[in-house]
């Protein structure tokens, strides 16, 4: 009769290793466009490969910010299919969602590409901020130790707290009355 620590090490010896899983490659596609009903013409669309932007995610209050810092951009920042300065109308939003690239000095060498949604404008500029933040420190790991002396590498982590039963809010209670 076999012990415990014998039988665990037959059936590890018996597991099979998996197979590694290699990543798709960017593929060139070849698509036709009439142009005219005679001629045809062949127009080249190359898919973006994955290592050519950086993924980051920034969360502020109920915001969820997804950003796509783009490599050797001309310093454009998109959110929502929107410009940055549409998107974000007042001059202090738009200071916050710009600071983190100023400070060090990416704003006009990198393309930022945001999808951002719930919460408030508010909200949903510092969290573009914090993963814009995310995002250069993975493009260059030195701008690491200015953006944190500034608080944008931080998650700010407050929010609203839920109603509870019996109360009018989250801690409201009815009025009380003595008699």
């Amino acid at each position: 009769m076999a012990t415990k620590t014998e039988a665990k090490k037959t059936t590890k010896a018996d597991k099979k290793p998996a197979a590694k899983k290699t990543a798709p490659k960017a593929e060139k596609k070849t698509v036709k466009k009439n142009v005219k009903p005679q001629e045809t013409h062949e127009v080249e669309v190359v898919e973006m490969k994955k290592g050519s932007y950086l993924m980051a995610v920034g969360r502020r209050k109920e915001a969820i910010a997804r950003i796509r810092l783009i490599k050797n951009g001309k310093g454009t920042m998109t959110v929502n299919g929107r410009t940055a300065k549409e998107y974000f109308k007042t001059y202090e939003l738009r200071e916050i969602v710009q600071s983190p690239l100023k400070i060090v000095g990416q704003d006009d060498a990198v393309d930022i590409s945001v999808k951002v949604e719930g919460g408030g404008l508010r909200g949903q500029a510092e969290a573009v901020r914090l993963g814009t933040s995310r995002a250069l420190v993975q493009l260059n790991p030195t701008f690491r130790k200015a953006l944190k002396k500034l608080g944008f590498l931080s998650r700010d982590a407050r929010v609203k707290e839920r109603k509870k039963f019996g109360l009018r809010g989250a801690r409201r209670a009815k009025q009380w009355s003595k008699r």
